[in-house]
C-alpha cells in the first residue's frame, strides 16, 4: 500500500515519529508521501526532510490555505527550486478552505492560482484541499491548470456529483478514514462509483483516524483500515485495492517511478 497523503512531519509524531515509520512498514505501507506544506511559510521543507531521512518517503511541497496570508515573495521565489529536489514528486497541499476562513478568500484564490503556476511550471501534478469549496476550487482548475499534469482531491469529502466533476476534470481521489464512519454515506457512495483508475488511499494522518481508531491520533499503520472498506464498498478483494491504488499513484505521481528508494 501507498499512503499518498500524510504529515508525520507534525509534532503530534515527535515522541514517536521513528516507531510510527516501523509500525506502516510492518503493516504493509511500502511508501508514504509526505505532504510539505507543514507550519507554513517561512519553512517549506517540512516533507523533503522527511524524504531525505527515511527512504519510504517520497515529498510535496507548497502552502496550505490556512498559512496562505504567510505567503510572500521568498515563498514563490523559493517554490520552482524546490519543486527540483530529487524526492519531490507532487505540489500540495493548496487550494480553498472556506470552512474555517482564516485566511481572506481572495487572498486563497491568489495564492492557490500563483502555486499552479509554479506547479505547472515544474510538470508536478497537485494535491486539492478543497473544504465548503468546491464550485470555486473547479472553477479556478479549469481556468489556470494544465489538466494533463493532473492531481488529487484529498482526503475527498464530496459526494457524487462532486466525484464526477473531479473525474472530469481528470483528478484522482484520495479516500481516507472518512469512508469508515457509519454516517458518511455520500462520500462512501462516491467510493464506490467513483472510476477504479482515479483511486488513491490515505491517512491525513494525524488526523481523521479511521474506525476503530476514530478519535485517536491517526497514523499510517492505520491505512489498512480504510483499504478494508474501501474494497468491501466496492465489492473486491483487498489485495485488488492495494494492487490498483498503488499503480493508480504511480501512474499519477510519475517522477516518484524515478526516484531512488534510498536518502536523496
Amino acid at each position: 500500500m501507498i499512503d499518498s497523503h500524510c504529515h508525520v512531519d507534525d509534532n503530534a509524531f515527535d515522541a514517536d515519529r521513528a516507531e510510527v515509520i516501523a509500525r506502516a512498514r510492518a503493516a504493509g505501507v511500502t511508501h508514504l508521501l509526505a505532504i510539505g506544506s507543514g507550519d507554513g511559510p517561512p519553512d517549506l521543507e517540512a516533507g523533503i526532510r522527511l524524504a531525505e531521512q527515511y527512504p519510504e518517503f517520497l515529498a510535496t511541497v507548497g502552502v496550505h490555505p490556512h498559512k496562505a496570508s504567510a505567503a510572500d515573495a521568498e515563498t514563490f521565489s523559493r517554490l520552482p527550486a524546490l519543486c527540483r529536489h530529487p524526492k519531490v514528486v507532487g505540489f500540495g497541499e493548496i487550494g480553498l478552505e472556506y470552512h474555517y476562513d482564516f485566511v481572506p478568500r481572495d487572498v486563497q484564490k491568489d495564492v492557490f492560482v500563483r502555486q499552479m503556476e509554479i506547479a505547472r511550471e515544474a510538470r508536478l501534478p497537485i494535491i486539492i484541499h478543497a473544504r465548503d469549496a468546491w464550485d470555486d476550487c473547479f472553477t479556478l482548475i479549469e481556468q489556470h491548470w494544465d489538466l494533463d499534469l493532473g492531481g488529487v482531491f484529498h482526503c475527498f469529502s464530496g459526494g457524487p456529483d462532486e466525484m464526477r466533476r473531479t473525474v472530469e476534470l481528470g483528478f484522482h481521489l484520495g479516500f481516507g478514514g472518512v469512508i469508515t464512519y457509519p454516517k458518511a454515506t455520500e462520500v462512501q457512495e462516491a467510493a464506490r462509483l467513483a472510476p477504479a483508475e482515479r483511486l488513491l488511499l490515505e491517512t491525513d494522518c494525524p488526523y481523521l483516524a479511521p474506525v476503530p481508531f476514530r478519535g485517536k491520533r491517526n497514523e499510517p499503520a492505520h491505512l489498512a483500515h480504510t483499504a478494508a472498506r474501501l474494497a468491501e464498498l466496492r465489492g473486491v478483494n483487498l489485495a485488488g485495492i492495494d494492487q490498483l491504488t498503488t499503480a493508480n499513484f504511480q501512474r499519477l505521481f510519475t517522477r516518484a517511478g524515478t526516484v531512488s528508494k534510498g536518502p536523496a
